[in-house]
């Protein structure tokens, strides 16, 4: 691939990328605020400027496109200058978990072949530790990070191309994470068009010019970490129509805290995830009720871990005659499904979405189901390309169907009579706590590293706030002594807390198939009957 032409970019020829639409806000609407943080405001025109001086230092610095550049940072407005600077150009930025503990970071830097990072001082040491040959620039956010932008060019480059890549790392349902590779085009069309409610557009100029006759634009809040996919899309949907987005700063979740951001904002659409989010933040409501004017807020939005009916309960209490409105997509098919719940339905079960013509159920053999009959969702349309560095996986979401390629993201679903479709969960063991996905066998591997540890097993159990909690069962070996807060401390020195087991229950056995391979289902039911 060539370098950018370091030429402004036409305002006729602009193709459909990320960055095109941010610097064409910036042109319509340069004094509309873009994010609005706790501290301050940015335009439009400000987040341009800021995302364009990174880009000139990435390229100083022998970025080149293509390249994948790690955003290792806690939410702050430099990530959202390295998403649009990495974009504008050419590279990808690539993003890391910073929850993640030294073999986490090594293998996803690796597997992602960073040649740079843009990195939080909090967590440089994390990364000096890797042993990463292709890491060639690390950058501080800080002083140093600052001085590279007051240095460089404000000066808009050409040259992208609808076909440039985003990548999404997801933990997914299989293990280590997997980098979910999508043209700027289709993500665009798949994921950050939500706002326009899907409807479609031809070009840049289009919603550029949407975007400068909305004389009321919406606020929508973005509250969950920006490495998280959801969080990402939140920021898109909203400059792809012109919005503003309320970009959450604070190093942990606080209720109380993301109320002031709500009304200093004048937020329309606040974003949980799942009860995690939502319970704290109906519970500070309710506990103070006047403490805060939430009188611009018109609708609740929920993504990544489904609401639990006793916190839709307390959210309706909290903020009545507001939707909550539920969304179902995955990284693998961008915004899949959503629906509206006013209340008046009463409890629902699994979660019922409605869908567009793209999104289709398909038996094992790749024939549609009909109505009633379970399983495995699909969608089609604009979706990734694959799986970064990973043909076999690729092969295995994404299939061709009579001519017709098909994302099947691995979701159990069932079509209804009325054209709607219910998702009735992961077709796998993944354990999604608080809108954190984990893998039971890394967690299980964990513990078989402890010399006391015999066999385990790894399930997802209810849990009135997280939605799931890790909950282990273990054998120990003959003899063996160790207690559950030796286990959880020896989990807790090799993997994020978030991974560790809220309960460890020892057992005589763990249960296993007759071939020898867990028995989830039976390890599940027991994990339940003990903790009750």
């Amino acid at each position: 691939m060539t370098q950018l032409a370091d030429t402004p970019q036409s305002s006729s020829t602009r193709p459909i990328t990320i960055a095109d639409i941010v610097e064409a806000m910036a042109d319509v609407v340069p004094d509309r605020p873009a994010v609005v943080t706790m501290d301050r405001e940015y335009t439009f025109a400000e987040v341009d400027e800021r995302s364009t001086r990174l880009t000139h230092h990435l390229l100083s610095l022998g970025v080149r496109p293509g390249d994948h550049v790690a955003v290792h940072s806690a939410n702050r407005i430099e990530w959202v200058d390295a998403f649009y600077g990495c974009l504008k150009a050419r590279a990808v930025p690539i993003n890391i978990n910073y929850k993640y503990l030294h073999d986490e970071l090594a293998y996803l830097y690796d597997n992602a072949d960073c040649v740079a990072a843009i990195v939080a001082p909090e967590h440089v040491d994390a990364v000096r530790a890797l042993d990463l040959p292709t890491l060639e620039h690390v950058l501080v956010l800080g002083e140093e990070y600052d001085a590279a932008l007051a240095a460089a060019s404000t000066e808009r480059l050409a040259g992208r191309s609808a076909d440039d890549h985003y990548v999404l790392y997801t933990g997914g349902t299989t293990g280590n994470p997997k980098g979910v590779v999508w043209r700027n085009e289709d993500i665009i069309r798949a994921a950050l068009n939500a706002s326009r409610f899907g409807a479609p557009f031809d070009s840049v100029e289009q919603l550029a010019a949407e975007a400068a006759a909305n004389q009321n634009p919406m606020v929508l809040l973005a509250c969950g970490p920006m490495m998280h996919g959801g969080s990402q899309w939140i920021l898109g949907n909203g400059h792809v129509a012109g919005y503003t987005v309320a970009l959450y700063t604070e190093p942990s979740f606080d209720a109380t805290k993301v109320l002031d951001l709500v009304q200093k904002a004048g937020v329309h659409s606040l974003t949980f995830l799942g009860d995690a989010m939502g319970r704290p933040v109906a519970e500070a409501i309710l506990a103070e009720p006047d403490r805060w004017d939430l009188s611009t807020l018109a609708a609740v939005s929920n993504g990544a871990a489904p609401l639990s009916e006793g916190v839709r309960d307390e959210i309706r209490r909290a903020l009545p005659g507001r939707f909550i409105l539920d969304s179902y997509g995955s990284s693998e098919s961008g915004t899949t499904g959503s629906r509206i719940d006013d209340g008046s339905e009463g409890p629902s079960g699994a979660p019922k979405f409605g869908v567009g013509a793209d999104v289709e159920v398909f038996d094992t053999q790749m024939r549609p189901c009909p109505p009633g009959v379970d399983g495995m969702l699909g969608r089609t349309g604009a979706i990734p390309l694959g799986y970064y560095k990973d043909p076999v996986k690729t092969a295995a979401t994404f299939k061709e169907v009579d001519g017709v390629r098909w994302s099947i993201p691995g979701d159990f679903a069932r079509r209804e009579e009325d054209g709607s479709v219910t998702v009735l969960g992961r077709g796998s063991v993944c354990i999604n706590t608080g809108g954190e996905k984990v893998h039971p066998e890394e967690v299980e591997a964990v513990l078989l590293r402890h010399d006391d540890v015999f066999d385990a097993v790894v399930v997802g159990t209810p849990h009135e706030r997280w939605g799931q909690q890790v909950t282990a069962l273990v054998q120990l070996r003959a003899g063996a002594t160790t207690s559950e807060e030796d286990l959880r401390q020896h989990a807790r020195s090799l993997i994020s807390n978030y991974k560790v087991p809220k309960q460890v229950l020892f057992v005589s056995q763990v249960p296993r198939t007759p071939v020898s391979k867990v028995d989830y289902p039976a390890s599940a039911a027991l994990a339940q009957q003990l903790l009750a």
